[in-house]
């Protein structure tokens, strides 16, 4: 399942999070389906994930999430969003 926490910076760091490619989004909604793992970290914005089975999942600035392969979700990002990611 999707998990959502607040790591604190040396966390990030021995992650080597802020070496990971940076993806940016406007405001939209789209459908998604992971294929790999994916850990992204959340420097801007505001999104809500709604994941098959109906569940939602707010998370926003200062988030590392991990979304888990095989998961399909609806994204509706609600500020615009610019974060750290990396697949696995």
């Amino acid at each position: 399942m999707l998990t959502i926490k607040k790591p604190g910076h040396s966390e990030l760091e021995e992650m080597k999070v802020f070496d990971w490619p940076i993806w940016e989004k406007e405001i939209s909604e789209f459908s998604w389906h992971y294929d790999s793992r994916e850990i992204c970290y959340l420097l801007e914005g505001k999104v809500e994930i709604t994941v098959s089975g109906g569940e939602v999942f707010k998370f926003g600035k200062g988030d590392l999430v991990i979304f888990p392969k095989g998961l399909s979700c609806r994204w509706k990002i609600i500020s615009p969003v610019r974060k750290h990611y990396k697949f696995e």
